[in-house]
C-alpha cells in the first residue's frame, strides 16, 4: 500500500483524506489492530468525497423594515373581545363556506367546525384549516394555495389581516377558492 503523508486538500466542493487517516478516524478502540487492512483500495491512496458548504444571505436593511415589528397581542385586544370577533369571522365563515359548497360542483368538498376549528375540504385540490390562537389574538389559516398565515384584528379595516402582506383573510380566501373552484365566492 503506498503510503502518502499529504494533509487534507480541499477542491471546489471535494475534499480528498489520506486512506491511512481515513483508517484511522474508523478503525476501532484500542483493541484492534492498528495496521490498516489489505483490503483497502490501492487505487490513489486518497478517499474522495463530496462535500457541501452552506451560507445565510445576508439581511438588508429593506428586509428588515419589511418584516412586520414584534407585537404584545395581548396589548390590542382583551380576551373576551378577541374570542368574539374570532368567534363570529368563524361562524360567519362557517355559514359562507356552506353557502359556497351548494353552489359548487368539487368532488370531496366538505366543511366541518369542531374545537373552534374550521376545516374546508376540497378532495383533491387541497384543505383549509381556520383556527384561533388565543395567546397571540390571531386567527391562523393553513392553506393549500398560500401556505400558513397569521392573521391580527386590524381595528380601522375592521378586518383580520396579514401583517406581512396587508391582505385581509377573507380576500385571501375568496381569491383562492375562486382559482381552485372556478366559481366567484363573497365571503364578506
Amino acid at each position: 500500500m503506498q503510503h502518502l503523508r499529504r494533509t487534507t486538500t480541499c477542491m471546489r466542493n471535494q475534499k480528498s483524506i489520506p486512506i491511512r487517516n481515513l483508517w484511522n478516524l474508523l478503525k476501532p478502540s484500542s483493541s484492534a489492530s492498528s495496521t490498516p487492512p489489505s483490503t483497502l483500495p490501492e487505487t490513489s491512496g486518497t478517499f474522495s468525497f463530496a462535500s457541501r458548504t452552506f451560507c445565510s444571505r445576508s439581511s438588508d436593511v429593506a428586509d428588515v423594515a419589511e418584516s412586520p415589528a414584534p407585537i404584545d397581542y395581548r396589548s390590542l385586544l382583551q380576551e373576551n373581545e378577541f374570542h368574539e370577533l374570532a368567534d363570529s369571522t368563524i361562524h360567519h365563515l362557517l355559514e359562507k363556506l356552506e353557502e359556497y359548497g351548494d353552489s359548487v360542483d368539487v368532488d370531496g368538498f366538505d366543511i366541518d367546525y369542531g374545537n373552534e376549528v374550521l376545516t374546508l375540504k376540497l378532495g383533491s385540490l387541497g384543505t383549509y384549516v381556520v383556527n384561533k390562537q388565543t395567546p397571540n389574538r390571531q386567527i391562523w389559516l393553513s392553506s393549500p394555495v398560500s401556505g400558513p398565515a397569521r392573521f391580527d384584528w386590524d381595528r380601522s379595516a375592521q378586518a383580520w389581516v396579514y401583517r406581512r402582506n396587508k391582505a385581509s383573510l377573507f380576500g385571501i380566501l375568496e381569491s383562492e377558492l375562486e382559482k381552485l373552484c372556478g366559481e366567484p365566492v363573497s365571503l364578506s
